[in-house]
């Protein structure tokens, strides 16, 4: 079945590169460049049009990470392979397709490779990694939650999440018998690598939490 995984890589991309948020603004009439962070995520989309097409827009983000890897979980069953070798490369390729979606919208090819963050997408490549992810991913969602709710800075919420979903797959390869690290290693280098790709893509938000001008969300205006 290793034939599968090339065309799968390449549909992850392109399926990734959608940029939902910007053709959620269009439709309304916006350009969601020209607007807030100029980012064509969820978040800007809050800004530019409001919760309820934010969470459209954080919905079909997460669904561009999430089919790709899940479609590959029902068609191959890569932990299912034969062999220990094979298992460890089956999930090097379960990720090359993961890691596809997310560049597709980091780097989408139909905006000349200038995308989003990738936070949303990679929580739908983690949704879709089941069981091993899945469990760290709904942890994960949990703590950008709360973080959100306490300081409303969405750098911070993606930067804690990150780092609970490493520490909560370690955790259950340490707890769960059938969970070898031998065998998951790949996907615990995958998740350390997550905390790495938060800070360079919200490497402006750090410099403007420093600086006081990072904006809030979920904070309401008050009336003159």
């Amino acid at each position: 079945m290793y034939w599968i995984f090339p065309p799968a890589v390449i549909i992850a991309y392109l399926f990734g590169s959608v940029p939902f948020g910007l053709l959620i603004a269009r439709a309304h009439g916006k350009d969601l460049r020209k607007i807030g962070s100029g980012n064509i995520g969820a978040t800007n989309v809050s800004r530019a049009l409001g919760r309820k097409w934010a969470y459209i827009c954080f919905l079909l983000d997460v669904l561009k990470g999430f089919i790709p890897t899940i479609g590959i979980l029902l068609i191959v069953k890569p932990m299912s392979a034969p062999s220990h070798f094979d298992r460890v490369l089956m999930l090097w390729l379960w990720l090359a397709v993961g890691c596809s979606a997310i560049l597709g919208h980091i780097f989408p090819i139909y905006l000349k490779f200038k995308g989003g963050k990738g936070v949303s997408t990679s929580f739908g490549v983690a949704l879709g990694f089941w069981p091993y992810f899945s469990f760290c991913a709904v942890v994960s969602f949990v703590v950008w939650i709360a973080v959100v709710y306490v300081w409303r800075y969405v750098y911070l919420a993606s930067m804690a999440a990150s780092i609970a979903f490493l520490l909560t797959l370690v955790s259950a390869i340490i707890v769960i018998p059938d969970w070898k690290f031998t065998e998951l290693w790949p996907l615990v280098v995958a998740a350390a690598a997550i905390p790495l790709m938060v800070v360079i893509r919200h490497r402006e938000n750090i410099g403007r939490i420093k600086a006081g001008t990072e904006g809030k969300i979920l904070t309401k205006k008050r009336k003159k």
